[in-house]
């Protein structure tokens, strides 16, 4: 049976209920929770604040199995983040409501786009673009985890500690504290995006795998400065963060390959003269 041929307008009032579901979702987590605001802030958001998570105490064992001492072991965070205006704590709460709503709907959304998409695709392309939803997410979400127990420990124990002069003390704001969290959290899970971003700038031929093979040495120099910006200023940390992002922009040369291939497999073959 075919489909019927929808207008412009007709594009726009489906793009525009998609949408809304969309947003409904993330309204809809946001709501939940906002309703155990307590539990995600003291167990999630802030426990990078308390001595035994996990990561430290990973470190810490690591450590000792060298026989290397480490701060890690004995870590203390004496200051409490400040709340300076009365609707400070509210307006927080709501923004991490929302921001935690947009990552955990993040799959649903990425099938709404598809819905949107799919019905302008052929039956092969819709076959082959059924991973897309969960590769996307797993990418999306393994930036999510990384960024939580590597990034976000390692930022929260510099900063804290870190100190130009015994006469000034760290009191952190607390909406300045939780950006640091939701910011770190989705720019890195964007940032683990690439492959997938890569494969669709390779279908439509912006980006070829001779491109990333020869800006390889440019993107190592991009990848550590954006590791010396978003960890603690010690070689240790930014080879931590700088070795999964570069096994991205390998994976995406790869992606990009693969997208090469098979297109020049399915083009139509000239005429013999």
């Amino acid at each position: 049976m075919a489909t019927k041929e929808m207008s412009f307008l007709d594009h726009l009032e489906e793009l525009r209920w998609h949408l809304v579901r969309s947003f409904a979702a993330i309204f809809i987590i946001a709501i939940a929770i906002f309703a155990n605001i307590n539990f995600v802030f003291d167990k999630i958001l802030l426990a990078h604040l308390q001595p035994d998570f996990s990561t430290y105490q990973f470190f810490c064992k690591a450590f000792s199995a060298i026989s290397i001492d480490s701060s890690f072991c004995n870590i203390t965070f004496k200051q409490t983040l400040q709340a300076l205006n009365p609707t400070q704590q509210l307006m927080t709460a709501i923004w991490s409501s929302l921001v935690l709503g947009f990552v955990i709907s993040f799959p649903y959304m990425l099938w709404e786009f598809w819905r949107f998409v799919a019905p302008g695709l052929h039956t092969t392309e819709r076959k082959k673009s059924r991973g897309f939803i969960f590769t996307a997410s797993l990418l999306f979400f393994l930036g999510v985890l990384f960024s939580y127990y590597v990034i976000l420990p390692m930022s929260v124990y510099f900063f804290y500690n870190f100190e130009i002069s015994t006469a000034v003390e760290n009191n952190f704001k607390l909406d300045a504290y939780i950006s640091l969290i939701t910011n770190t959290i989705l720019g890195v899970a964007v940032f683990f995006e690439l492959p997938v971003v890569i494969f669709f700038l390779a279908r439509i031929g912006l980006v070829t795998p001779q491109f990333l093979r020869k800006y390889r040495k440019h993107a190592l120099v991009v990848v550590l400065i954006l590791s010396a910006i978003i960890t603690p200023p010690d070689v240790a940390s930014q080879i931590i963060v700088s070795v999964p992002i570069m096994i991205l922009y390998e994976l995406s040369i790869y992606v990009a390959s693969f997208v090469l291939k098979k297109q020049l497999k399915n083009a139509p073959k000239s005429p013999r003269v």
